[in-house]
């Protein structure tokens, strides 16, 4: 666990160094206008490139833009939630010792980028519930630690790579700017630390467990990656958006060649570290 302490022991320096308020960082606005400005980039839209895209006009194109920003952050909103309960279940444990600092920070910073993704919720939109899975499970410790973290990691590694694209738009409100972009500085330090942590954790157990406890890890860390990526067709944005039939239009896209493409654009480097490191063997072809 030495490069792992090395590792924490940078990131904490790190985190100290940017501490910020988030009370006192965003001015919130009285109100927004849906149909006036962007708050979602249209490419990251999921019915971008969809027939049901190109039917829209200016209006109701910003208009979904705006309740799917409202569903990213409700991703994240709930997405956090199980981060910050694992992580705060691995506090202090003595074979976890070396990351217990940087548990700390990401505890701190996940609450963060909570206040903010809840702040635009609940202000101008709503909390959209999730239909994803606990984190959790029956399996030995060392197990289910590596999912956890794996988990963890495709999770972020999606959501990090829609902030990228948002926080570098300039169609996009200055507010749906700001908060991708905050994510996006404070979650590159989660990413270094969530894959040393997974490509150490795996290394320890591939190299004890069975063959059939490695199959069950492969296929639970492929499945909860479909799992991410199927909450972004979300059947409550189409309807608050005022489109027809939102739960047929969530399946249309899904299968919409468009889309296939830019979530394995999007899940390409996640994708590449897990097989780089073993615990994936091939891309999960249910998610493309």
């Amino acid at each position: 666990m030495t490069q792992i302490r090395e590792t924490s022991d940078r990131l904490c320096r790190l985190s100290r160094r940017s501490y910020q308020n988030p009370y006192e960082q965003v001015d919130w606005p009285e109100a927004l206008d849906p149909e006036a400005e962007w708050f979602t980039s249209a490419e990251c839209s999921s019915l971008y490139g969809t027939p049901a895209w190109d039917r829209l006009d200016e209006p109701g194109r910003r208009r979904l833009a705006f309740h799917e920003a409202a569903g990213f952050y409700s991703l994240n909103i709930h997405g956090e939630k199980l981060l910050m309960q694992g992580l705060s279940a691995r506090l202090y444990r003595k074979d976890l010792a070396d990351l217990t600092g940087y548990l700390h920070h990401m505890l701190d910073e996940e609450n963060k980028h909570s206040v903010y993704f809840g702040g635009f919720c609940t202000r101008y939109a709503r909390v959209y519930p999730s239909r994803q899975l606990s984190f959790g499970g029956t399996r030995p410790r060392d197990v289910e630690d590596l999912l956890f973290f794996t988990k963890t990691l495709i999770f972020e590694e999606i959501v990090d790579r829609h902030n990228q694209v948002q926080a570098r738009d300039r169609r996009l409100h200055p507010l749906a700017r700001f908060i991708n972009d905050n994510h996006h500085r404070e979650e590159a330090r989660h990413l270094v630390f969530g894959r040393e942590v997974v490509r150490d954790m795996w290394r320890s157990g591939a190299s004890r467990w069975s063959e059939d406890v490695i199959a069950d890890v492969r296929a639970e860390a492929a499945a909860f990656v479909t799992a991410c990526w199927r909450e972004y067709y979300n059947p409550d944005v189409y309807a608050d958006a005022e489109l027809g039939a939102p739960w047929a239009l969530a399946e249309t896209a899904w299968s919409a060649p468009a889309q296939r493409e830019r979530r394995r654009a999007y899940s390409a480097g996640c994708l590449d570290f897990l097989t780089g490191a073993g615990v994936l063997t091939e891309e999960p072809s249910d998610a493309f």
